[in-house]
């Protein structure tokens, strides 16, 4: 079992990433630019954390090429998410209207 979970709701532009530790509370929440520094940034902060992680993203191809190319020359376990199953765990959570870090928990 991984210590803690990144996941990461991908954008155009950016990407948000949540890290939620066993009881739900967040470890880490950041919108990021789709640009390598400022994903490599993000790794490191997310290793910090703990060096036992699982990332999860919503999209494979286009907009999440760079950050899963990032992901994988790092050596991280990488799983994918169905957008539709993203969508209808997402209705789940308490408050209302679609957020990126509320669709990357």
């Amino acid at each position: 079992m991984p210590q803690i979970w990144a996941g990461v709701d991908i954008g155009k532009t950016h990407h948000h990433c949540v890290v939620p530790d066993a009881e739900g509370r967040r470890l880490l929440s950041r919108r990021v630019l789709n640009d390598e520094p400022e994903l490599l940034a993000l790794l490191a902060d997310v290793l910090t954390i703990d060096e036992d992680v699982v990332w999860a993203v919503d999209v494979t191809e286009g907009m999440a090429t760079l950050l899963i190319s990032v992901l994988l020359n790092h050596g991280q376990q990488l799983l994918y998410i169905p957008g539709l199953a993203v969508n209808r765990a997402s209705a789940g959570y308490r408050g209302t209207g679609k957020t990126d870090a509320k669709d990357a928990v």
